[in-house]
């Protein structure tokens, strides 16, 4: 019995954490499928109602919110700015983690040091007034442009790829002719495969929840999904169950962007194991 108590203790834990977990998850499918009397009902209702065809219609036909067009802003925005934020991070920690040329130390404090500053908190002000001279206010230009290159990403990708690619295979390949751009392409990428998913799934999620400079500089009318979610209110009251049953379709593209790039990770950790 004492050999088995460490596991069922274990698996207790861990049963508790995942209910803990998925509890909200829940919570949300529970009130978006109910009325808003429901919602502020006290006892509150534990089992999900049959009102949730409803509520997504009402959600998406909405003419205050433009619930639509915020999904596909929202998944521009992140698309965008994952493969950017993927690609620019990938090539940089190559270059930091198996190239050698003056300044790199230098060079890799200083993107460490972009890390140490709130861009949302310290420079929201300055540039809203550069969005505002460029003209780009209510575009999703204004949107995309400051989130391009990503100070954690360069830092993560270089870690990584001084774990993932020793400097012999590089120099084999330097030495079979292959350029630089090649030996990125096919000695590097597939071996930081797993990374670039871990970082492609944290900066497509920042992206996808991303609230304030959205706020800032986009308008009512063009909207990204977070801020569609909050014209979902009523004028005077507060809706709760388009605001759950909004809630609950944005999270869709969540969902499928982490299975997609959950089997990236998965399929190059297996991928490791068996050469190893």
């Amino acid at each position: 019995m004492t050999n088995w108590s460490p596991t069922i203790m274990t698996r207790v834990m861990l049963g508790l954490a995942v209910l803990v977990s998925a509890f909200p998850l829940y919570w949300m499918l529970v009130i978006a499928s109910r009325t808003n009397a429901d919602a502020v009902s006290v006892p509150p209702a534990f089992l999900p109602g049959g009102n949730l065809g409803d509520n997504i219609v009402a959600v998406l036909n909405n003419e205050d919110a433009h619930f639509l067009l915020g999904l596909t802003n929202s998944f521009i925005v992140a698309s965008v700015v994952t493969v950017s934020v993927v690609v620019i991070s990938t090539l940089a920690g190559f270059a930091f983690a198996n190239l050698n040329f003056k300044g790199r130390n230098v060079l890799l404090v200083l993107v460490l040091l972009t890390m140490a500053v709130p861009l949302q908190q310290m420079g929201v002000v300055p540039l809203y007034r550069l969005m505002v001279s460029l003209e780009w206010t209510g575009t999703l230009t204004a949107v995309i442009l400051p989130y391009l290159l990503n100070g954690f990403g360069v830092f993560l990708m270089t870690q990584y790829t001084r774990q993932a690619v020793p400097m012999e295979l590089v120099e084999a390949a330097r030495v079979d002719g292959a350029a630089t751009l090649r030996i990125w392409w096919n000695v590097v990428l597939p071996a930081v495969r797993p990374g670039m998913a871990v970082l492609g799934i944290n900066t497509f999620m920042l992206m996808w929840n991303d609230f304030m400079w959205p706020l800032i500089v986009l308008t009512p009318d063009n909207p990204t999904v977070q801020i569609a979610i909050t014209q979902l209110n009523a004028r005077f009251s507060t809706n709760y169950t388009l605001i759950f049953a909004g809630t609950a379709l944005s999270i869709i593209p969540l969902i499928a962007v982490f299975v997609a790039f959950g089997r990236q990770i998965v399929g190059g950790l297996m991928e490791g194991a068996v050469k190893a």
